[in-house]
């Protein structure tokens, strides 16, 4: 009999041995496959001098913003020299975030107001010879020894060559729908979804009050009124319950003269109005009238659209042509079966008869029909039929 301490242990044994095989169907049914290099060997005439600096660190990309990149959702960084047929040099540092929301933000907070916009990637600005743009999750910044008449082309060439964001990675923040575009000033739109963003683009709000444990979204936006510039700050919550709590904390820091204990003040930005809309919370900041700021705000609406997403599949069987080619050829193969079927019936039929003549597979060829005659007795009537009695008082 085995002793108590081997059982424990070819106990142990097994339950080693489970683990690593349910560990190894989970590996062997998601296999973890590495993110795709950022930058591409060569595009629109520009090759790649030597390999590509690559790093996992922000601080590689920026060690001034590294906490901030984070923030956004940072990944990875890419950096690479080009160098083109007529001698010029190209200049490329590419950081990856886990969506496009990320490399939106990073791209807001790079984004200055002297930039020129530029159709480049989903979004791009340029000053110089220096050239910002994202596309998907992947933030580029492009500066160029010499510009020329086809550098706008080659970064276009480049947006398109890098790699796309899956599922719904690649979807913008659904706060930029709501915005407000008369008298907005270019460059000028910030967003943060963190404490340190916030800090950053300059919020009139702390963070304790916009409360980043609810998962807001903040988007900040400069505008040009009569009364003169102001700012136009976008808080989204995920419900309007949440967004009506914190509009409420949101008046009460502002409407009290002094600061108290556990409330946090709005910061001394001027005239301060707001109001809610749904589950977004709009804010307008700075020299204005109440009047302005009305026609502000008014423009901030929300409207709730529920959509339902379901996968569709295209595929060979579910493919509605496909479907229709199918039974195209089932009904011509069933055609053919019953053709040959009838050919090889009437000839077996048509065989059978001929060498075998005989009750059982067939009659003889005079007995095939039975004839009436009915023409012909109606054109020749039998004489032993009687014809018809003269009537005796009929002279002529």
């Amino acid at each position: 009999m085995p002793s108590r301490t081997s059982m424990r242990a070819l106990r142990f044994v097994i339950r080693l041995a489970v683990v690593f095989c349910l560990t190894t169907v989970v590996f062997a049914a998601n296999p973890v496959t590495p993110a795709p290099p950022i930058l591409p060997k060569q595009f629109a005439g520009w090759q790649i001098q030597g390999a590509a600096e690559a790093s996992k660190e922000a601080a590689a990309a920026d060690p001034t913003n590294a906490a901030l990149l984070k923030e956004y959702g940072f990944t990875d960084f890419e950096a690479a020299t080009y160098k083109s047929d007529d001698g010029r040099t190209l200049k490329i540092r590419a950081a990856r975030f886990t969506d496009a929301t990320g490399a939106f933000g990073a791209f807001s907070l790079y984004l200055q107001p002297e930039m020129a916009a530029e159709e480049i990637g989903d979004r791009g600005a340029s000053r110089n010879q220096r050239v910002l743009f994202f596309r998907g999750h992947i933030l580029v910044e492009a500066i160029f020894s010499q510009l020329s008449m086809m550098s706008a082309a080659s970064l276009r060439e480049l947006a398109g060559m890098l790699p796309r964001p899956s599922g719904n990675a690649g979807t913008l923040p659904p706060i930029l729908a709501f915005v407000p575009h008369h008298g907005y000033i270019a460059n000028t739109e910030k967003y943060a979804e963190g404490p340190l963003a916030l800090v950053a683009i300059g919020s009139p709000l702390p963070a304790d009050l916009v409360d980043f444990g609810a998962s807001p979204e903040v988007l900040l936006r400069q505008y040009s009124t009569p009364s003169g510039e102001v700012t136009l700050m976008l808080i989204e919550y995920p419900t309007p319950a949440l967004a009506a709590e914190h509009l409420r904390r949101i008046d009460a820091a502002h409407n009290a003269a002094q600061p108290q204990a556990g409330v946090q003040a709005v910061e001394n930005v001027g005239p301060f109005f707001d109001k809610r809309t749904g589950p977004i919370i709009a804010i307008a900041a700075g020299p204005l009238s109440q009047s302005d700021a009305q026609t502000l705000l008014g423009a901030v609406n929300y409207e709730a659209s529920v959509t339902w997403n379901e996968n569709t599949y295209f595929d060979k069987k579910n493919n509605i042509a496909n479907l229709l080619v199918n039974i195209i050829l089932l009904c011509i193969i069933v055609g053919a079966i019953s053709l040959a079927a009838g050919v090889a019936f009437g000839g077996a039929r048509v065989l059978l008869r001929r060498y075998f003549p005989g009750p059982v597979f067939g009659r003889a060829d005079q007995d095939e029909f039975i004839s009436l005659d009915l023409g012909e007795a109606a054109t020749h009537p039998s004489s032993a039929r009687p014809g018809p009695t003269p009537d005796p008082s009929n002279h002529s």
